[in-house]
């Protein structure tokens, strides 16, 4: 039997290895082109570039996996199955019908939830408490086809965007190990997706990453952890753009206790307006409670806890992120 593997970022990278070490014959591997990456902008390749070529895999990467000689140079290699896994490509209906058991894709959520190119980034910043990987057969449109099998995993307080991705990748894994022998016996019978349910994850845009403090506390943190470890939240500091990083969780008993709005006259503050500061972390009023911003990276400079850089620069209180100070 003959596999094409489709992905590119390190979320693929367990699963390409699952099914070499099943014995597996992935004849092919199909990935995105070489970027530039980095402040230097160096000509970087995809991690699931680097793992085929560790095991002598043929790698592919066409800009564009449409165009027709794209098309023609996979259907000579007579792949009987097609997996992907964030590969970041849309495949076209010449390629979803060349194997014989179908194209089948990895996805990083509860399908029909969460479809589209961020489906982690956005379960965070929604706050979902569960989320999980769908193996599902490929379709059309996007994360439309049928759903061939589940698992799902909590979204703990502590988690991340960035360990989620590194959770969802090896549950990912685990999850294509057990579906295939079924699949490949003619055992699975897929379920189709309820559309009324569906919920979409666009890529992460430039306006996402931007904190409205007149939002609620909750929100920001779910924002600020959604976005970490790329491509972060920021605010405006003295009209620079500063990215927070980390805060601490509203929710949480264990939170600093809020200061009063001692120094700061008038009513109560308003949203984005700074508390005070310490070691402890900076206090920000926001549309609902307080947040305390933990680790943040001022324009220019590295990523750093705030007791770190409390050491050496103070935020008065009264300062109001997002305006010019």
């Amino acid at each position: 039997m003959n596999i094409i593997f489709m992905g590119t970022p390190d979320f693929a990278v367990p699963s390409l290895r699952l099914l070499l070490e099943e014995g597996y014959n992935v004849t092919t591997v199909v990935t995105q082109p070489d970027r530039p990456k980095g402040r230097k902008r160096v000509l970087t390749p995809p991690p699931v570039k680097v793992e085929a070529e560790k095991h002598g895999i043929p790698v592919l990467q066409p800009e564009k996996l449409r165009q027709a000689d794209s098309v023609e140079l996979l259907r000579q290699l007579k792949p009987d199955l097609i997996v992907t896994a964030a590969y970041g490509q849309i495949l076209p209906k010449a390629v979803l019908d060349l194997p014989q058991y179908g194209c089948i894709n990895i996805h990083a959520s509860l399908l029909p939830k969460y479809r589209g190119g961020a489906p982690i980034h956005h379960a965070v910043i929604r706050g979902e408490g569960v989320t999980g990987v769908t193996i599902m057969y490929m379709a059309v449109g996007l994360d439309t086809g049928d759903m061939i099998s589940k698992v799902e995993l909590p979204i703990e307080d502590t988690d991340t965007t960035g360990s989620l991705f590194e959770k969802l990748s090896i549950a990912g894994a685990d999850l294509l190990k057990r579906t295939l022998p079924d699949l490949l016996a003619g055992r699975i019978q897929a379920a189709p997706q309820n559309e009324a349910d569906a919920i979409y994850s666009p890529n992460i845009r430039r306006e996402d990453e931007l904190i409205d403090w007149s939002r609620s506390a909750v929100e920001l943190w779910n924002q600020v952890r959604g976005l970490n470890p790329f491509p972060g939240a920021y605010t405006l500091w003295n009209g620079e753009v500063m990215k927070v990083w980390a805060s601490a969780n509203p929710k949480s008993s264990s939170e600093p206790r809020s200061r009063s709005f001692s120094g700061i006259s008038g009513d109560a503050p308003a949203p984005g307006t700074v508390l005070g500061s310490s070691e402890q972390g900076i206090e920000v009023m926001t549309g609902e409670g307080t947040l305390w911003l933990t680790e943040i990276q001022p324009s220019g400079k590295k990523a750093m806890p705030v007791s770190e850089f409390v050491r050496g620069v103070q935020i008065p209180a009264g300062t109001v992120f997002g305006h010019s100070n």
